[in-house]
């Protein structure tokens, strides 16, 4: 509050005195929210200048108004002209105070978008004005801090520029609102002419549009105070340099960076505008099922901010938080890391993966339990870590009161991590998944929905479907086209298929072998979907239509055909915790890859594997955000929680029935950025011609009918379902199906 400021005890300010100008602006800037400036010349590098004060004052939510001459330098004007540009779309995180004071004090390219990026976010307004008939120049500098309840004003000889604020022989006086009528006075003067200029109700000037700001020279303009607006970066540096040696300054940024040091490690929800309001209810749903439950949300709307926040309201109850969180992949455990991150939990983090050295950190956690009960700490760890003796023989002395995530949470399903249920022995519990669900497998369903307190069957504590997050506002997830391609199987392929069928009705199977050898022939018999030849060539078409409509291929995923029939993971404690693929797959892979290359000169691709390393899918992940990078090409690394940046068109290659699989997929594209208005999803469909044996009929159309499941999901929250219908309708009417 301005009112607990140790302000000049004679009001007077002055360059080279024990009270410095830029003290008194320090100390405003760190305690009020709004900073009301009338002035003759302006330059950025007086922000520079108190970069540290004003990092906290707009990270706590401050504006600033100003009226300025119509004179700036180059860089400055291109700032403003930026940031009233429609096609300026840099985004900083005003709200994280390290990084804000980070960027503002090097005075380079990424803090003049910053200052654009504050105009154009109407955290700093601006009112330009020059005196009419051409008298002269506006040539204020007098100022009002606001706290809400008190005011401190001044009357300064300094501008509010780098030399300004700097150089001898300048002063300023204060005022402060409680003290008397004429203070009061004074500020309640400086605001109306400030609020005048704003509304345009001083006829006095000329309200100079953007277009119009002159870009100071010193040969055209041949005045020696305009020169402080040309400042050198070497000049500026030096000039911070030496006003930190002196020692109240000195002291009062050491307290600011203190203040900052604090507001780094303390938790805080991300976003300015808090957590969302579905978000809110997963909350409390879980909280109302005793702190037990699992989150059935789809691909993109939120799952980890969502957990993280139920993690966050433990630590406001507390002041402390304990977290074990399980993931399939090492990529994951990385990201989490990095969400965790955005929330402050920055507090003993320790990464459980085969490639890290884990283990001594995790000993030590017995000792911090020792020595305070009420320590924080995270563990992500992967599946296959967890299974490990050594994680699990220093997991049972975590405190009970560690709250477990599981994401993805169908994997705790799989064989060994079910002997291990009855060990966990937390009682605050989340599981996360798109599609909790394990396919045809019941009783495990069950035995995971009883692990995580979940009493109706279909029903979960909190649910947040595909169609909620499109169609719900604020948006979670951005509408889509989607467009089914059909493709047929050639001659050869065709009659392998048929013959496949044929043994596969003529079966009966009645013991174990005989089960064998007819999974076996299914199998072999959607090897040739995946596989078919024909979707290469149509792969080729749907890429140069497009690239024909956009001029470029960016922000495309490829989810290349697998060679094998889908396989639900397997996670192997003795082996890296990387998604293996077969020589079957990588040769496809390859064969997509390369295509692309030879099709497209100009247009840059790159695989997304299981044995890609940690760095590379960084640097993949980054440079496709970015643009550089127009396409990744993938088979099943990209289906579970990545986050892909940006992805606008989609290309699935793969024939999945696997729900989980598809829908994670789609999840990937249909994420929200800025500059995205909708997505593209093309879907290659293999559907064999019809046999004409009448024997087979059936076995066909269930077959068909299996494919139809993916399409008729896809197409009904699509914005274009009647092109669904028109592709498929033959098909349809030949097989009886509905969609």
């Amino acid at each position: 509050m301005l009112k607990d400021c140790e302000w000049s005890l004679d009001r007077d300010y002055k360059t080279g005195s024990d009270n410095e100008p830029l003290q008194f602006y320090l100390d405003g800037l760190a305690n009020c929210n709004e900073f009301s400036l009338l002035l003759g010349y302006f330059s950025s590098s007086a922000i520079n200048l108190l970069s540290v004060g004003f990092a906290t004052f707009i990270s706590k939510g401050g504006k600033m108004r100003m009226v300025i001459n119509h004179l700036l330098s180059s860089k400055d004007k291109e700032a403003i002209v930026k940031a009233s540009q429609e096609s300026f779309n840099k985004v900083f995180d005003l709200t994280d105070v390290v990084s804000l004071g980070s960027v503002l004090d090097e005075y380079d390219t990424h803090f003049f978008e910053c200052l654009a990026y504050l105009i154009a976010q109407k955290r700093i307004e601006i009112k330009v004005i020059k005196p009419k008939n051409g008298k002269g120049i506006a040539h204020y500098k007098s100022g009002v801090f606001s706290d809400g309840d008190g005011f401190v004003g001044y009357k300064a000889s300094c501008n509010f520029t780098l030399y300004g604020l700097s150089e001898n022989l300048e002063e300023l006086e204060a005022f402060l609102s409680w003290e008397n009528g004429r203070s009061n006075k004074l500020i309640k003067k400086q605001l109306k002419v400030i609020d005048d200029y704003f509304t345009e109700k001083d006829k006095d000037v000329e309200y100079v549009p953007v277009k119009d700001i002159e870009v100071v020279l010193k040969d055209r303009f041949g005045k020696k105070d305009i020169n402080e607006l040309l400042v050198q970066e070497e000049q500026l540096l030096k000039k911070k340099m030496s006003l930190i040696s002196n020692p109240k300054i000195k002291k009062t940024i050491n307290k600011l960076f203190n203040e900052m040091d604090v507001i780094r490690r303390t938790p805080r929800f991300p976003y300015p505008e808090g957590p969302r309001e579905y978000q809110v209810k997963a909350y409390n749903n879980w909280v109302a099922n005793n702190y037990k439950g699992m989150f059935a949300m789809a691909t993109g709307t939120g799952k980890t901010i969502t957990s993280l926040n139920c993690l966050f309201e433990i630590y406001k109850e507390t002041s402390y938080y304990k977290a074990l969180i399980l993931v399939p992949t090492m990529s994951l455990v990385e990201q989490w890391e990095k969400e965790c991150g955005k929330f402050n939990f920055i507090e003993n983090i320790i990464k459980v993966y085969s490639l890290n050295n884990w283990q001594s950190e995790l000993s030590r956690l017995e000792t911090m339990k020792l020595l305070n009960k009420e320590f924080s700490f995270i563990i992500i760890a992967t599946y296959s870590s967890f299974l490990t003796k050594k994680f699990q023989s220093q997991f049972k002395e975590l405190p009970e009161n560690t709250l477990f995530i599981a994401d993805e949470c169908h994997n705790m399903g799989s064989p060994s991590i079910l002997k291990k249920l009855r060990s966990i022995h937390f009682q605050k519990k989340i599981g996360l998944s798109a599609t909790p669900e394990r396919q045809y497998q019941e009783e495990i369903n069950n035995t995971i929905r009883e692990f995580f307190g979940e009493k109706l069957e279909n029903d979960y504590t909190f649910s947040y479907s595909m169609e909620d997050a499109i169609k719900k506002e604020p948006k979670a997830l951005c509408p889509y086209r989607y467009y089914p391609q059909i493709v047929r199987l050639t001659d050869s392929e065709f009659l392998e298929y048929v013959d496949f069928t044929r043994r596969i009705v003529a079966m009966h199977p009645r013991n174990e072998e005989e089960k064998e050898i007819f999974n076996r022939l299914c199998i072999a018999r959607q090897r040739i979907i995946h596989k078919a030849e024909n979707k290469l060539d149509v792969f080729k078409s749907i890429l140069q239509k497009e690239y024909a409509k956009r001029k470029n291929l960016k922000y495309t995923l490829v989810y290349v055909p697998e060679g094998l029939a889908d396989e639900d993971v397997i996670f192997d404690a003795t082996k890296t915790d990387i998604l293996q693929e077969t020589n079957s797959d990588r040769n496809l892979l390859n064969l997509y890859t390369r295509t692309i290359g030879e099709l497209f000169e100009n247009v840059t691709v790159k695989q997304f594997i299981g044995s890609t390393s940690s760095d590379d899918r960084k640097k993949i992940l980054y440079d496709f955000a970015k643009g550089n990078l127009q396409i990744i090409t993938s088979m099943k690394c990209l289906d579970e929680g990545i986050d892909v940046p940006r992805s606008e068109l989609a290309i699935f290659c793969a024939s999945t029935g696997n729900p989980r699989q598809f829908i994670q997929r789609r999840g990937r594209v249909l994420r929200l950025s800025e500059g995205k208005d909708e997505a593209v999803i093309y879907d290659l469909v293999v559907v064999p011609d019809p046999s004409g044996n009448d024997s087979l009929f059936k076995t066909e159309q269930g077959e068909v009918a299996k494919e139809l499941r993916r399409i008729r999901d896809f197409a009904e929250m699509s914005e274009n379902k009647h092109y669904t219908r028109l592709i498929l309708d033959p098909i349809l009417k030949y097989y009886q199906l509905t969609l």
